[in-house]
This record gives C-alpha cells, sequence and structure tokens, in this order.
C-alpha cells in the first residue's frame, strides 16, 4: 500500500536524513495518554483483570488487558463514531495525541510531505463480529454500509489520514507484534526519500468472542484466572500470554524539519532489521541475527546498548529462545532487560510500538520500567532482568525487540537525540 512521495524531488534530503521521534501518543491498558500511562508502568501498575467486554465464562482464558475508562464520544467526532469500532477509536485519539505533543498542525506541513505508516494484524474484528450478527440474526439490510471498509486491516491507516488530511506516503505492515517496529522503519525509509513527518506505530484490539477464539487457537494463551499469576514473561511459571488492546502512535520527523518549527526530539531512530524465520516458525533461529544487524545499522556494538525492551512472549519456549539469542550476543546478564508488557499483556500490532514508547521515555528519564509479577527470572537464562521497582540508569540507547506469529522478528535501536 505504500506510495512514492512527492515531496522527495522539492526537499532534496535523500538517504543523509535522520529521523527523529517528536510525539507519542498512547492508549493502553494501565494509562490513558503518555504520563498518565508512563507513570502507571513506573509504578507497577497492572492493567490485566477478569474480560469485562463479553463473558468468558465458556472460554478456558478469561484474563486480558482491556483500556478502561475511555469514552470515545469524548475524543471522536459524531460522526466518525458509526463507522469505527472500539480499536479504530483508540488507534485516531493515540494519533490525535501524538500530534498534539509534538506541537504539530498538519495543516501547517505540506499535505504531500506528510503521512502514515502503521501496523495491523486482524483489522476491526469487533465491527465484523457485530455486522455478522445482524446478518445472521436480522437479514442482509441490517449490514452497516461501513462495513465494506470499517473491518478492513487497513483501516487505522485510513481513518487517521482522512481525519488529519494527510496525503503523503503510506503504508500497513502485516507482521503482527513486530509491526509496531516495522511500521517506524517504514516512516524512516520515507523520511529519508523526503517525507517530513510520518505518523506511526500501531493500535490493535480484538476483545471480542471472534477475536477471542482466534487467539486461543494459537495454543499459547494463558489459562491462569489470576491477573498477577497469568503472564510471566521469562519466569520458570511462565505459562502463556495475556491478550491486550492498545498501542501507541509516534510522530516520526525529519530532524530538521523539527529543528527548523523549534520541536525537542525525545530520541532518534538509530538503527533497525528484520529477519524471517523459516517453517514451523517457532524456533526464532534468527531473532540475534535481526537484534545485531540492528545494532550494527545504528552504527554500534552490541556493548554499546543499555536496555533491552524484550518481546516476552510468555511462554517457555518463545522466552528460551529470545533468552537465549540475548546471552549470545550480549553475554549471560550482559545487559539489563525489561518486559512492561507485563503490565498490558500483548498488544499484537500495537504491542512492539509501546515498547518504543515507552523506550523513548525511558531515554529521557534515565529510568528502566519493570517487569512486574516476576520475582526473577528462571535461572537458566542468566538474564539481568528489571523487576521489581524501576531502575535508575543512564541510558543512551535502547534495543527494542518485536516478534510476530508467523516467523517475524525485527528489532529497533533508539538513542537519545544530540
Amino acid at each position: 500500500m505504500a506510495q512514492t512521495n512527492p515531496a522527495r524531488r522539492a526537499t532534496g534530503r535523500g538517504t543523509a536524513a535522520t529521523t527523529v521521534i517528536t510525539g507519542l501518543g498512547i492508549t493502553a491498558p494501565n494509562g490513558l495518554g503518555t504520563e498518565e500511562c508512563w507513570q502507571a508502568t513506573l509504578a507497577g501498575r497492572n492493567g490485566l483483570a477478569r474480560v469485562s467486554r463479553f463473558d468468558p465464562a465458556q472460554y478456558p482464558a478469561t484474563v486480558a488487558g482491556e483500556v478502561s475508562g475511555y469514552v470515545a464520544a469524548d475524543h471522536i467526532p459524531s460522526r466518525l463514531l458509526p463507522q469505527t469500532d472500539h480499536q479504530t477509536r483508540l488507534s485516531l485519539t493515540a494519533a490525535e495525541w501524538a500530534l498534539r505533543h509534538a506541537r504539530l498542525d498538519p495543516a501547517e506541513v505540506d499535505d504531500l510531505s506528510i503521512g502514515v505508516s502503521t501496523a495491523a494484524s486482524a483489522g476491526a474484528v469487533e465491527f465484523g463480529q457485530r455486522e455478522l450478527q445482524n446478518l445472521w440474526s436480522k437479514g442482509k439490510d441490517h449490514v452497516s454500509a461501513y462495513q465494506s471498509f470499517a473491518w478492513f486491516y487497513a483501516v487505522n491507516n485510513g481513518q487517521i489520514s482522512i481525519r488529519h488530511g494527510l496525503r503523503g506516503p503510506g503504508g500497513v505492515l502485516i507482521t503482527e507484534q513486530a509491526g509496531g517496529l516495522d511500521s517506524l522503519a517504514q516512516a524512516r525509509r520515507f523520511i529519508r526519500k523526503g517525507a517530513s513527518v510520518m505518523l506511526a506505530g500501531g493500535v490493535d484490539g480484538g476483545l471480542c468472542p471472534l477475536g477471542w477464539v482466534h487467539y486461543l487457537t494459537t495454543g499459547l494463551v494463558s489459562t491462569e484466572a489470576s491477573p498477577d499469576r497469568a503472564y510471566l514473561p521469562f519466569s520458570s511459571a511462565a505459562c502463556g500470554f495475556v491478550p491486550g488492546e492498545g498501542g501507541a502512535i509516534l510522530l516520526a520527523e525529519d530532524a530538521r524539519h523539527a529543528r527548523d518549527r523549534g520541536a525537542p526530539a525525545l530520541a532518534t531512530v538509530a538503527g533497525y532489521a528484520a529477519t524471517l524465520d523459516p517453517p514451523p516458525w517457532d524456533g526464532g533461529s534468527r531473532l540475534e541475527r535481526a537484534m545485531a544487524n540492528a545494532i550494527a545499522d545504528a552504527g554500534l556494538r552490541p556493548g554499546d546498548i543499555d536496555v533491552v525492551f524484550a518481546d516476552a512472549a510468555g511462554d517457555r519456549k518463545g522466552d528460551s529462545t529470545e533468552a537465549a539469542a540475548l546471552k549470545s550476543l550480549f553475554g549471560p546478564r550482559g545487559v539489563p532487560v525489561t518486559a512492561p508488557k507485563s503490565m498490558t499483556g500483548r498488544l499484537f500490532a500495537g504491542g512492539a510500538s509501546l515498547d518504543a514508547a515507552w523506550a523513548v521515555l525511558a531515554l529521557r528519564d534515565g529510568v528502566i520500567p519493570p517487569t512486574i509479577n516476576v520475582a526473577e527470572p528462571a535461572p537458566e537464562y542468566e538474564m539481568d532482568l528489571v523487576t521489581g521497582e524501576p531502575r535508575p540508569a543512564d541510558l543512551r540507547t535502547a534495543l527494542v525487540v518485536g516478534r510476530g506469529f508467523g516467523g517475524f522478528n525485527a528489532a529497533l535501536v533508539l538513542r537519545v537525540s544530540d
């Protein structure tokens, strides 16, 4: 879905352009808004609870990370409410907040020079389920005309573009949880080709019966009923992941454009790489290569990385694969590792972008958020996992790791801007 950017001819910036992050918009199970979520994350506030959006009693898994306290009518124009579901509304809100955080009015930027690159997994599942129920129970005349696009995997990208009049480059990455990093990398590519500003990241959610059954088919969802025991990444007691909703939209900007308008850079997108594992897609055999290549792309060595925001699968096999890759690359306990998604659950296409937003905030404040509910990692992982309390640290660089079902691996390096 990518399109060429006419602004390239006008700017002449080419591949030398540096991409910085100037705005963040977060809608997460443990906090609405960037600072609220960040403070909740530092406090170790658990956003996991028994599912309330539908009755989960008939399913083996009952715990999820739901975004609570969100009233769509307070954030979304009334004309958009009939044509969007919860996930798309959260995405629109996160994009609006990212623009505000960056103090950027899209009307003041050439509309061909500002675009959107987001991640998606299955589209607006909740909207699709409702219309299918109308079809089955009432007939075709009761199916919304908006069903023609509201369920589509690219709906978040399109709605953000339309709402803000963004006509620049765009694209949607379908690489599940790795997608949040892939979308930021695509934004960097577009900026190197001449775009000035890109909204990037992902917001996902399918917490409805149709989506829930889909999650359960992975065989990796935790069936533990206690929210404090359901998702324990890197623990000896790890028993699967907890599905969640939400994510983050980040405003990526050409560094020169940001300087010209007086916008402070929160972090620099320094390096990125992606790999694809061969079938059966459960070995993570090329995860280490993705991390190593991202570090090299940033012009760094493994010893230069100050913190890793882990993918944190939450099942023993997935955790073992990631721990082995980290140990091979950094050495035993060679770098602090954290998994704050233990407070939100796995957010699918929104997960890695939220990790990236947390990494930006960690670099800003010099503190590593904790992994909650895990007293210590399984000893065989030989991992310096940050648990319990936030850890103050002199942070200059952060590595964010994302893996998606189907063998997708992605790694992103962020550094403090000069």
